[in-house]
């Protein structure tokens, strides 16, 4: 209750809303098309969201592949891609992430239609990120992988110790998982990814540092670390402590996550976001980079410049809805101008460093006039460094603040994902 309440006040102070609401309510071809006459470029997300099995601490939108659902699939991403083509036009598309679920689920089923379907209809000015399952990049696939076009691939190996694997009801061990991660490397991506999770049920702080020097040995060019988090909708989440899912407290997932810091930045790698350390020189691999974006697929959402919706979760009413000749938008959300700097500011700490000026530029406001009275005594209590253009969040600052963050996302996220897998078409979602 108390939790709540807090919630309530702050996000009050920085989105001037009592509450956020989601509605039913699908923007038309012509409110989409004067909405995008101002945009300047943007990105895409694409959503797979097929797995082969359903991880219990997964809160991402996922179900079981099925063949047949895959290729209906297939073809009503292609037309959601119609039905953006004259909206968007020509304007440079410069970020383009294939998440999910597992994308990897659909290499020879689909995905390279999609792609070429993408790459044929939008003005594409950017390399291709993807996340992939370790099971999946047998040699062969490996190529075909690279053949799509993919520069930046995601490996979501999780653990490097089998009882954690087990733990998290990943199939494969500790060593196949290593000999993967190998043939990745050798492939000449730009930047691979491994995707860890720490905090996790017993972890030692021995093992941490166990974990942290193989990640380094292996020769990959980027570490996102993660902390478990329960989410109630998920397996460990709705199961509580009764399996031993026992959640680290924050004290001891922030030593934990020093304890990687010091390894990565021992070994060349630097911060290139709140979880993520990159080797210095290499590009890093990332989500959507630009602050504006649509998304594809089940699930997938879209955000601009003053307004937010995004599609059912449930992969076959999605199917439907375009086989129907309709649109899968779910819920929409109109953003006022202070809703807009709240999801600015959001990312930007997210990034860990920003220029003040590039809120000027989207908001045509001074940042700090905006948001000075705040950061300023972060800036004294060591949480950020600046020097009159640039703000960076040192690694406290980095840790503290994205908690701070994550006691409101995780929330919402909870909320608005949790009943969206629940009902493919509900009314109305409150934050």
């Amino acid at each position: 209750m108390i939790d709540n309440y807090i919630r309530k006040k702050i996000s009050r102070l920085f989105t001037g809303e009592n509450e956020i609401a989601l509605q039913n309510r699908t923007p038309s071809h012509e409110e989409l098309t004067n909405k995008f006459q101002d945009i300047d470029e943007l990105g895409i997300y694409l959503h797979i969201p097929f797995c082969e099995q359903i991880c219990p601490y997964c809160p991402y939108n996922k179900e079981i592949y099925c063949p047949d659902i895959a290729k209906r699939y297939t073809a009503a991403v292609k037309k959601e891609i119609d039905f953006y083509s004259d909206i968007v036009g020509k304007k440079p598309i410069t970020s383009f992430y294939i998440g999910g679920g597992t994308p990897t689920t659909m290499l020879h089923s689909g995905i390279e239609d999609m792609l070429t379907h993408i790459f044929d209809t939008f003005n594409m000015q950017c390399e291709i990120h993807m996340e992939s399952h370790p099971n999946h990049l047998s040699s062969d696939n490996l190529k075909t992988i690279k053949s799509m076009g993919v520069t930046n691939l995601s490996i979501g190996v999780e653990s490097l110790q089998d009882k954690h694997l087990n733990t998290l009801r990943r199939p494969y061990t500790t060593d196949e998982a290593k000999a993967t991660v190998g043939r990745a490397v050798n492939m000449d991506f730009k930047c691979v990814n491994l995707d860890f999770m720490f905090a996790l049920p017993d972890q030692t702080y021995e093992e941490i540092e166990e974990a942290g020097q193989t990640l380094v040995d292996m020769g990959v060019n980027q570490v996102a670390t993660y902390p478990l988090f329960k989410f109630p909708y998920t397996k460990m989440g709705s199961d509580g402590g009764e399996n031993g899912y026992n959640i680290s407290t924050v004290l001891k997932r922030r030593k934990m996550l020093k304890i990687l810091e010091d390894k990565f930045y021992n070994a060349g790698f630097e911060r290139s976001s709140v979880w993520a350390f990159t080797k210095k020189g290499i590009p890093k691999y990332c989500s959507v980079t630009v602050p504006l974006y649509i998304g594809l697929g089940a699930s997938g959402s879209t955000y601009l410049k003053d307004i937010f919706y995004l599609n059912t979760f449930n992969a076959a009413e999605y199917v439907k809805a375009f086989e129907n000749g309709k649109t899968a938008i779910a819920l929409s959300l109109d953003l006022t101008e202070k809703m807009q700097m709240a999801g600015w500011l959001y990312w930007r700490i997210y990034e860990t460093k920003f220029i003040k000026s590039s809120f000027k530029k989207r908001f045509v406001k001074d940042f700090d006039r905006v948001y000075g009275k705040y950061f300023k005594p972060l800036s004294h209590f060591g949480f950020l460094k600046e020097n009159g253009k640039q703000i960076v969040l040192t690694d406290k600052g980095s840790y503290w603040l994205h908690a701070f963050e994550d006691f409101f996302s995780i929330d919402y996220i909870s909320k608005l994902w949790g009943t969206s897998k629940q009902e493919p078409w509900i009314n109305e979602v409150v934050l």
